[in-house]
């Protein structure tokens, strides 16, 4: 692979001294960046982005298998076949065990997308159990991850041995009572900055396992609300900005005119 030989002459001693200097660690912000960036692209439904951010994501993954190959820990063809008999392992319904694949036929192939979801978490489990790994139900989820996604993962594995919300209201339920809880730390005279942050996380997993209880996930909630008031704020600032005015000269009063303005779509100064 050329993108393989690149990277290897990279890191080379004539190499560029930015990319011999590189760790497994000092790589750690990158992998996560490119992350994100595929994503942006997906949600932005552009095609050419995303062409280009999963090679970035590639080169990323190369990076770090260069860096191990040269530490004599494994290479990147190792994780190529790892993952390769993985996903051949934990697709019974669609692959034999020496790779060929089922005939339309088999008794192996699974009904439903939930049946083949159900076989690979159990065959998981299974894997985990025979490489003596001591099992433990939150076990496994990245610390690295979004906060939120990490709440909604944490409720998720918790609510499969049947520790959750019945229903939910019942979070919601929950929601209201743990903003009672952090309106508590700010009305008293003495405001308690540690119990804040307390209950501020407390509300945050609440609401992520709200969204988990409603199938939504809560990261990409997120970034949409995030998305729709970027682009208002947007709105309400070019129509302020054409009409000869700046934001710092207004009061609250009138950008709060102008924000529900620019909700409903009306030009600046209307009413």
């Amino acid at each position: 692979m050329r993108l393989v030989e690149i990277v290897a002459q990279l890191r080379a001693p004539d190499g560029c001294p930015w990319d011999r200097k590189q760790t497994i660690g000092s790589l750690s912000h990158y992998v996560l960046e490119e992350a994100y960036e595929v994503v942006d692209a997906i949600e932005r439904a552009d095609v050419d982005m995303l062409r280009e951010e999963i090679g970035d994501h590639i080169f990323e993954a190369v990076f770090l298998a260069q860096i191990a190959a040269e530490n004599g820990w494994f290479r990147v063809d190792d994780s190529l076949e790892a993952v390769t008999a993985k996903l051949i392992r934990r697709h019974p319904h669609v692959f034999q065990p020496n790779g060929q694949v089922h005939d339309s036929e088999s008794k192996e192939r699974a009904p439903s997308a939930e049946a083949a979801l159900a076989r690979w978490n159990a065959l998981k489990e299974q894997e985990r159990t025979e490489g003596g790994r001591t099992h433990a139900t939150l076990g496994g989820i990245p610390v690295a991850l979004p906060a939120l996604l990490r709440a909604f993962k944490i409720g998720k594995r918790t609510a499969e041995v049947g520790f959750d919300w019945v229903r939910a209201q019942d979070v919601l339920a929950k929601i209201e009572e743990e903003v009672a809880e952090l309106r508590e730390t700010f009305e008293t005279d003495a405001a308690d900055t540690d119990r804040a942050e307390e209950e501020m996380g407390d509300l945050l997993f609440a609401i992520a396992n709200l969204s988990r209880k409603l199938d939504i996930e809560p990261e990409a909630a997120l970034r949409k609300a995030n998305d729709k008031f970027t682009a208002r704020f947007a709105t309400m600032e070019r129509a302020i900005v054409d009409s000869g005015r700046s934001l710092r000269d207004m009061s609250l009063d009138e950008l709060e005119n102008e924000w529900a303005k620019a909700k409903m779509g009306k030009p600046f100064g209307t009413s």
